[in-house]
C-alpha cells in the first residue's frame, strides 16, 4: 500500500511538469503579441508620416522649386512651422541665370529713363524757329480716325546709335508721345536709319524703303555724315530736294531734321553752318518744315549750360538717351502742335497742289 501511493505522486508530479509548458505558452503568445503591438504604436507615434506615400510634384518652366499637388498634407497647427523645403533652400543659394540678370538690367534701364527729364529737364528752345511746317495728310487721318503711317528716314541717329535699349531710340519714343496725345490713333513709326548714310546712299533706297511703303509722313534726318565727310553741301542739298518732291508726289507730309550740334560735327564749323541754311532753303522751296535740332542742341549746351556728355556720348558724336529723349519730345511737341492747328483751320495750306505736287 505504501509502495502504490509513492508510485501516485510520482505519476502526478510527472502529469504535472508535462502540462505547465503547454498551459503557459498562449500566456507567453499573447504577451509577445502585445509587445509587438506596442513597439509598433511606439513608431507610429514617433513617426507618424513613416507610412505615407510621397506627395507628387509638379515644376513650373524654368524654375526648380517643388510644387504640391495635393492639399491634404498642408494645414498645420497654428503654433507648428512647415518643415523646410531643401529643394528651395538649393534654390536660394544658387546664382541667378542670365534670363534673370538681363531682365533686372532692362528693368534697371526703364526706370533710369522713365524719370530722365526728372535728373536733367527738356526745357523748349528759346528764340529757335521750331516748326514742322503743315502736316495736312497726319491731320486728316488722324481726324478721320484712320491709321497712321510715319517713316523716320535717316542714319545712326534715326537708328538709334548711343542709346541703351532699343525702345530709346527717337522713333520709338516718338511713336509714345504720339500715342498718348491720340490714344485711340493707330499711329505706326517705322525706323529706317542706316549707320553711316547721308543724301548719296539715302536716295538709293528712297523708293524701296520709303516710297513703297505708302507712309503718311516721312521725317529725313540728313546732313551729319555729309558734314563730316566734306560732302559739298549744295550738292547734298540738291539730291534731298528731288527726294523731297518724290516723297510729296506720294501724298505723303514730309519734315526735315538737320545734323546734330556735336564735336563731331562743331570741329567742321564752316561747312556745319552751311549745311544747316541749305536744307532750310529746301524747306523754302518745297513748303516742308525744317527741324533746327542743331540749334535746338546748341541751345542745350550755350544757353542751358549743359556740359557736352549731358546729352552726346563719348564718341564726341551721336547722341545719348537723354539726348534722344529730348530731341524726340521737342519734335513731337511741333508735330502736335501742327496738327492742332490744322484741325483749327490755323495753318492750312492754301494750294494743297502747290505745297505737296501729286
Amino acid at each position: 500500500m505504501t509502495t502504490f501511493r509513492k508510485y501516485c505522486r510520482l505519476f502526478c508530479v510527472a502529469a504535472l511538469v508535462l502540462l505547465i509548458p503547454a498551459a503557459t505558452a498562449p500566456v507567453r503568445a499573447e504577451n509577445a503579441q502585445q509587445a509587438t503591438l506596442s513597439d509598433n504604436a511606439k513608431i507610429d507615434t514617433v513617426k507618424p508620416d513613416a507610412v505615407k506615400p510621397a506627395t507628387p510634384v509638379a515644376k513650373k518652366s524654368g524654375q526648380d522649386a517643388a510644387v504640391p499637388t495635393d492639399n491634404t498634407d498642408q494645414a498645420l497647427p497654428a503654433n507648428q512651422a512647415p518643415p523646410a523645403n531643401p529643394t528651395q533652400t538649393e534654390n536660394q543659394a544658387q546664382p541667378k541665370s542670365l534670363t534673370d540678370k538681363a531682365i533686372e538690367k532692362v528693368t534697371r534701364v526703364a526706370k533710369a529713363a522713365s524719370d530722365i527729364f526728372g535728373r536733367v529737364p527738356c526745357l523748349p528752345p528759346k528764340g529757335a524757329p521750331r516748326t514742322v511746317g503743315s502736316l495736312p495728310r497726319v491731320a486728316h487721318k488722324l481726324a478721320a480716325g484712320e491709321p497712321v503711317v510715319i517713316i523716320a528716314f535717316g542714319s545712326s541717329s534715326t537708328q538709334g546709335y548711343g542709346t541703351s535699349s532699343p525702345e530709346f531710340t527717337y522713333p520709338n519714343r516718338l511713336a509714345a508721345q504720339l500715342q498718348r496725345k491720340y490714344p485711340t490713333a493707330n499711329i505706326t513709326v517705322v525706323n529706317r536709319g542706316h549707320g553711316g548714310d547721308d543724301a548719296p546712299e539715302m536716295m538709293k533706297r528712297l523708293q524701296t524703303e520709303v516710297i513703297d511703303a505708302h507712309p503718311d509722313m516721312v521725317i529725313w534726318q540728313v546732313g551729319t555724315n555729309a558734314v563730316i565727310r566734306n560732302l559739298d553741301p549744295d550738292g547734298v542739298a540738291q539730291q534731298v530736294q528731288d527726294g523731297v518732291a518724290r516723297i510729296q508726289s506720294s501724298g505723303a507730309d514730309v519734315v526735315l531734321v538737320d545734323p546734330q550740334y556735336s564735336p563731331q560735327v562743331t570741329e567742321h564749323q564752316e561747312n556745319a553752318s552751311k549745311m544747316v541754311k541749305v536744307l532750310g532753303r529746301v524747306g523754302q522751296l518745297r513748303h516742308v518744315g525744317v527741324f533746327p535740332r542743331f540749334e535746338v542742341m546748341r541751345q542745350w549746351h550755350e544757353n542751358q549750360a549743359l556740359p557736352i556728355d549731358t546729352f552726346v556720348i563719348a564718341d564726341g558724336l551721336h547722341m545719348n538717351d537723354w539726348g534722344y529723349a529730348c530731341f524726340a519730345q521737342t519734335l513731337g511737341d511741333d508735330i502736335i502742335r501742327s496738327v492742332g492747328q490744322i484741325k483749327l483751320g490755323v495753318n492750312v495750306p492754301t494750294s494743297t497742289q502747290t505745297n505737296r505736287p501729286m
